[in-house]
């Protein structure tokens, strides 16, 4: 009987009809007070290091006014939980939400209409200027008014369907290429072997890039408004 290859990203434990594999997303909550009673080791070192590299990263783009060292915990917040997500899919058996529009929306989405809100209520002038680039010829401003608001609106879309397919494609493969062991013959069994490690090195990658790359854009979306 032939299944549907898109099943493996379908919720499927459940308990008194809720499904229970979106709790997945929680489970890095549970390290938190953990991370309190941390004695120093070199992995702690090292997050702490990246922390302070992606704070300082996003307070160079958000501009050193008075409110940057608080917003960069936003999108370091969105980094570390987006992170998480995505290696804990390269996990057997887990759920991986990051993989879902549900959720990588439920992200972009509040993000963006806050941003828009924002601009729009306190920077007036500033979002109407930048609706046309400096040097457009007066009949082009119309087109450049219309492609800039498209533009615009799709920016959450965009940033959903991104860290969505990215993590798709790549399980997908993953998933492909493990269901057709059984048809290899045995000599063949090491190579495949060995290309499913380069693969999950490739996916661990991806997860660490596509974090970065909401975070970032998200960082960019917000200083423009600014």
């Amino acid at each position: 009987m032939m299944t549907n290859l898109f099943s493996i990203f379908d919720p499927s434990t459940n308990l008194f009809n809720l499904p229970l594999n979106w709790l997945s997303t929680l489970i890095g909550l549970m390290f938190i007070p953990y991370s309190f009673w941390f004695i120093p080791n070199r992995h702690y070192i090292m997050w702490n290091f990246i922390l302070m590299k992606l704070h300082n990263e996003f307070k160079t783009l958000l501009g050193n006014n008075i409110n940057s060292n608080s917003s960069t915990f936003i999108f370091i917040s969105m980094f570390s939980f987006v992170l998480f997500n995505n290696f804990l899919g390269l996990f057997p058996y887990i759920f991986t939400s990051t993989s879902h529009l549900t959720l990588s929306l439920s992200l972009s989405l509040p993000l963006w209409l806050s941003f828009m809100f924002y601009g729009w209520i306190n920077n007036t002038q500033h979002m109407f200027i930048h609706m046309i680039p400096q040097g457009t010829p007066t009949i082009l401003m119309p087109f450049m008014v219309l492609i800039e608001s498209i533009s615009n609106i799709i920016r959450p879309g965009t940033l959903a369907v991104r860290l969505t397919a990215n993590m798709i494609a790549g399980h997908l493969l993953m998933t492909l290429l493990s269901g057709t062991g059984s048809s290899f013959p045995s000599y063949l069994i090491f190579i495949l072997m060995i290309i499913q490690i380069l693969l999950l090195t490739l996916e661990s990658a991806v997860a660490i890039i596509q974090s970065y790359v909401i975070a970032i854009l998200s960082t960019l979306y917000s200083s423009e408004v600014n």
